[in-house]
């Protein structure tokens, strides 16, 4: 790398009687340039906001490869006083710093003087915005080729950066082309007013990505005690079901059911993770229940039965203390809720009882009639969709009822019994964190651990 850095410094200077050294301008935009750079907002992502690159771009436009160079170099090298970077870090940097600017003033030169191009054209705005392309694609690919070599990653897996800034380096490039035509039309003076523009820019920027950072953190977060509740919920069933060896696997069936439901119904991805989840909680109630009543081993009193009963409210008072939960204690509450309105807790009857609950109540009763764990003696899949139909449209709803029943005898469902449902392959289900990258933007450059800047 140092040899690079030499031999590019090297060529610099045999191109430096080629540009333009318009010392006053050199002045003003290195000051810019280097300022940007130490008063650059950083986020807790490491994510740093600069707007040197915009300085770059004008000098690599109007003073060429040489003087540009010198200011990218001399911009990390103070730059250095603040981030303090790894030694190879900053010969990363360096050798970046140095390159895409060259390349962009000479390549922008050799183009405008085939091309006979004016500063008075449309032809050289357009021009001056591919320079700010081709420099950050050069910028881009030394950043990220030296990347993929330290984390020994394949080159194509730091492409992911690009979608997410393409926005923003858009509007980048406009302000590069506007800076330019200004600077024309004005000279000198314009560049206090690039100044400004380019300080606000960046402050804007770097609050913008501090807004991303917060909401990325905060569905972070989110997600984090989405993933807890329904872990801590999930630990309460497995102890239930060391109380009750039936209790988790008949969870698991009900909510594989009630999703196929939901699923042939019609209803949303959403309704069908809200009808899952609810289904895998719906007898979380249960702790209240002694062991006897649990086990079922004697016959049950009075008193017992009215100890079941409040099983939902206790089930949806638990689940519901839980932050975002409510839809998912409100079908817990119901699901023992019958069309008739002879059910409980609360005696619903018909379309008063949410329909999800309904889907599960649907789910429970063939459970209980088919498992070989249940409290009562199984029945075959053909006595109890007899049993199903039954009972629709006093205890079940019939829609739903015939739904399950057509996936019951649908040649393409894989379950008729739940005796194989796994409650930790339901639940895993629950589990869509997806993982969040920091994109990387303009101007970006390597700092300790992977910071990087964006102009």
């Amino acid at each position: 790398m140092s040899a690079s850095l030499a031999a590019t410094a090297a060529f610099a200077i045999w191109w430096a009687p080629e540009c333009d050294w318009n010392l006053p301008l050199f002045a003003v935009l290195l000051t810019f340039s280097i300022f940007s750079d130490l008063t650059a907002v950083s986020t807790e992502s490491k994510v740093k906001v600069s707007g040197s690159f915009l300085a770059l771009v004008v000098a690599m436009v109007f003073l060429g490869g040489t003087p540009a160079s010198l200011i990218g170099i001399a911009t990390i090298a103070v730059g250095w006083l603040r981030w303090r970077d790894e030694g190879h870090y900053l010969l990363n940097n360096l050798l970046t710093y140095a390159v895409f600017p060259l390349a962009g003033g000479i390549a922008f030169k050799l183009v405008t003087e085939t091309a006979g191009l004016a500063q008075d054209e449309a032809y050289f705005y357009l021009l001056v915005f591919a320079l700010f392309q081709f420099s950050l694609a050069i910028n881009f690919v030394l950043v990220a080729g030296y990347r993929a070599y330290v984390e020994r990653t394949p080159f194509s897996g730091q492409l992911r950066v690009l979608p997410p800034v393409l926005p923003s380096e858009f509007a980048s490039a406009m302000l590069a082309v506007a800076v330019a035509f200004i600077y024309h039309v004005i000279g000198i003076s314009a560049i206090a007013l690039f100044g400004v523009v380019l300080i606000t820019f960046q402050y804007l920027l770097g609050q913008l990505l501090l807004s991303q950072q917060r909401a990325l953190e905060l569905e972070r977060r989110s997600n984090q005690l989405a993933s807890f509740q329904v872990g801590m919920l999930s630990a309460m069933l497995r102890t239930l079901d060391l109380r009750d060896q039936m209790t988790a696997r008949h969870s698991a069936a009900v909510a594989r059911y009630s999703r196929a439901i939901a699923q042939r119904a019609g209803y949303s991805r959403q309704e069908e993770e809200l009808v899952h989840i609810a289904a895998l909680l719906h007898d979380i109630g249960k702790f209240i229940l002694p062991d006897r009543i649990l086990k079922a081993n004697v016959p049950l009193t009075d008193e017992d039965w009215m100890l079941i009963r409040r099983h939902p409210q206790q089930g949806a008072r638990v689940v519901s203390s839980l932050d975002g939960y409510g839809p998912v204690a409100e079908i817990i509450l119901a699901h023992h809720e019958r069309i008739d309105g002879k059910g409980y807790p609360r005696g619903l009857a018909g379309d008063d009882i949410p329909e999800l609950a309904r889907i599960i109540s649907v789910a429970d009763t063939y459970d209980v009639m088919t498992a070989r764990d249940s409290y009562r003696t199984p029945v075959s899949t053909h006595e109890a969709i007899q049993e199903l139909r039954r009972v629709a449209g006093k205890q079940l709803d019939s829609r739903f009822v015939e739904v399950f029943i057509e996936l019951l005898e649908g040649k393409d469902v894989s379950f008729q019994h739940g005796e194989a449902a796994d409650f930790e392959k339901e639940l895993a289900l629950e589990s869509r964190i997806e993982e969040t990258a920091s994109p990387l933007g303009n101007s970006t450059r390597f700092q300790p651990s992977n910071t990087v800047t964006v102009a």
